[in-house]
């Protein structure tokens, strides 16, 4: 028995001794082979028994029964679960992942409720996928009205942010590389100032930029539901301006742009998401955002385009505009998808176009709408509502978008009712896609991919595990910080060489040389010191 144990070391100090001669160090070509053996198979079922006399062929599946491939399938779902880790998780408000819609009085945009910092404070803040700022009203010097009662809407005072009273924030520096007005500081420690200026003229929030907690729930399939707490920047809204003080976004704004502040660009780059969300508004007022949504397999894509070479926003091409069965020529246009347009805008040369030809299929008398903001607009009987011709926007790949409901109806008696097609033109060379164009439609705006997914739905079969308030589970943090200055990447920012401490040549040294046969050597030592300790146990 000795000696049977005594061979392979010495097999194994003969082979590695033909590694070494004259001194030098050469590389063996070596080749090492193993069979494959399925786990359920009759050669691992002879192994196994043989290792474990008691245990019963009973327990062994029949191959390609039911309960072979259950295993065999629960196998395969471990190892997903293993590789995907947290990013397969999704993520949602911890107040519940449904958006509200509150109309004209709350400026035609859909909100959610999120709360900050510690102790948390909530904020009904509006969803904006055009632009990658969360700020809200905080410490206040020019704010809109907070309480309940200027809105008819709320039944709750809205609130303000004092970072002085959450333990877990802290002011981002204007050394931070996500601090864009860092040039403009006289001490890179002060605090990083922001101004957001929007499309609407006169329409901005500016202040100072700090880190602090966001609390979200999670859902998985493969994982309980648990809080987290995630950091993100936000926006201390000290001054507001223009629509933001006329009803529009008074509690703040969410941007969910791919900028790398973002939230959904934070919470990616944490770990803690794939780099990808999903907003759903449906045809009663209401919708839900989820944070790491990548949709489904059988969704309609398309893929986003960048302006002037970079991904600033959601970009896509649209190849053409189909009114009815009549796909227009030269109709083609690029568009950013926006849910913080209320409505969908066109290049004014692609718009004429659309407008004339829905005119000329519409089977209704056009009338004056005097202080609408559409041109388009039609009185009609219930039985014309109905014959209203579709609208259509095709993308590449022949991919097609249809418009549930382009126009905006407004009943004027029984019998009658005005609907305007609710479009307009702009002066710009490429459109807006707006809420009323994705109603009805779980779109996915998926940045790890670059595509924008979209998919009909009622908002309510992508909310069955997540619109519920989860209890309270055990409190986790996010696993990652957020991002240090070092791991930030900032597009059109010139990187800096690091210091050169002198030069080398670039003729590799000896010792260098030998290094990748050293390695070599190493590895195959212990994989053959490994295959004797299996030879010795046998």
């Amino acid at each position: 028995m000795g000696r049977n144990r005594a061979l392979p070391l010495v097999l194994l100090m003969v082979v590695c001794f033909c590694f070494v001669f004259d001194g030098s160090i050469e590389v063996v070509g070596l080749t090492f082979s193993s069979k494959l053996i399925n786990r359920f198979s009759d050669e691992a079922k002879a192994l196994w028994i043989s290792r474990n006399r008691n245990l019963s062929l009973d327990s062994w599946p029949k191959r390609n029964s039911l309960e072979y491939f259950q295993l065999l399938l629960g196998s395969d779902l471990k190892r997903q679960r293993m590789k995907l880790g947290s990013q397969n998780q999704l993520l949602f408000p911890v107040q519940g992942s449904e958006t509200f819609f509150f109309g004209n009085e709350l400026d035609w945009l859909h909100y959610t409720w999120i709360d900050i910092g510690t102790p948390n404070v909530s904020f009904l803040v509006a969803l904006d996928a055009g632009s990658d700022l969360l700020w809200v009203p905080c410490d206040c010097v020019q704010c809109a009205p907070l309480s309940a009662s200027y809105y008819s809407s709320l039944d709750r005072d809205l609130s303000e942010y004092s970072p002085s009273l959450s333990s877990t924030s802290r002011h981002l520096s204007c050394s931070h590389q996500l601090c864009e007005l860092g040039s403009n500081c006289k001490n890179l420690k002060e605090p990083c100032p922001y101004i957001a200026n929007y499309d609407d003229p006169g329409t901005s929030s500016s202040g100072f930029l700090v880190e602090d907690k966001l609390h979200l729930d999670s859902v998985s399939e493969n994982a309980t539901p648990r809080r987290v707490q995630a950091s993100v920047i936000i926006g201390c809204g000290r001054k507001q301006s223009g629509g933001y003080l006329d009803g529009a976004a008074p509690d703040g704004v969410m941007g969910l742009g791919p900028g790398d502040i973002s939230v959904p660009s934070l919470l990616a780059k944490a770990g803690l998401i794939r780099k990808s969300f999903s907003l759903c508004f449906d045809e009663n007022d209401s919708g839900r955002i989820l944070f790491g949504d990548q949709g489904h397999a059988s969704q309609n894509s398309t893929p986003f385009v960048p302006m002037q070479g970079n991904y600033i926003t959601y970009f896509v091409e649209v190849e053409s505009y189909c009114v009815g069965n009549s796909c227009l020529k030269q109709s083609g246009f690029k568009a950013a998808v926006d849910s913080g347009a209320s409505f969908t805008f066109l290049p004014t040369e692609v718009y004429n176009k659309i407008v004339l030809e829905f005119d000329k299929q519409v089977n209704a008398q056009r009338v004056s709408f005097r202080g609408g903001p559409w041109n388009y607009c039609y009185n009609s009987s219930s039985q014309e509502l109905s014959n209203i011709p579709a609208l259509r926007l095709h993308f590449l790949m022949n991919q097609s978008f249809i418009v549930h409901n382009p126009t905006y109806s407004i009943p004027q008696n029984q019998k009658f009712t005005m609907f305007c097609l609710a479009l307009q033109p702009i002066d710009l060379n490429y459109g807006i896609i707006g809420q009323n164009f994705m109603t009805g439609y779980r779109v996915v705006f998926d940045m790890e991919n670059l595509k924008l997914g979209w998919s009909n739905s009622n908002c309510q079969d992508i909310s069955d595990n997540t619109k519920v308030n989860l209890a309270p589970p055990p409190n986790a943090i996010s696993p990652n910080p957020l991002p240090t200055n070092e791991q930030q990447s900032i597009p059109n920012k010139h990187a800096v060489a690091p210091a050169v401490a002198g030069k080398t040549t670039s003729k590799p040294s000896a010792a260098s040389q030998h290094i990748p046969s050293l390695l070599y050597l190493m590895s195959s030592f212990v994989l053959l010191l490994n295959i004797c300790m299996f030879v010795l146990q046998i």
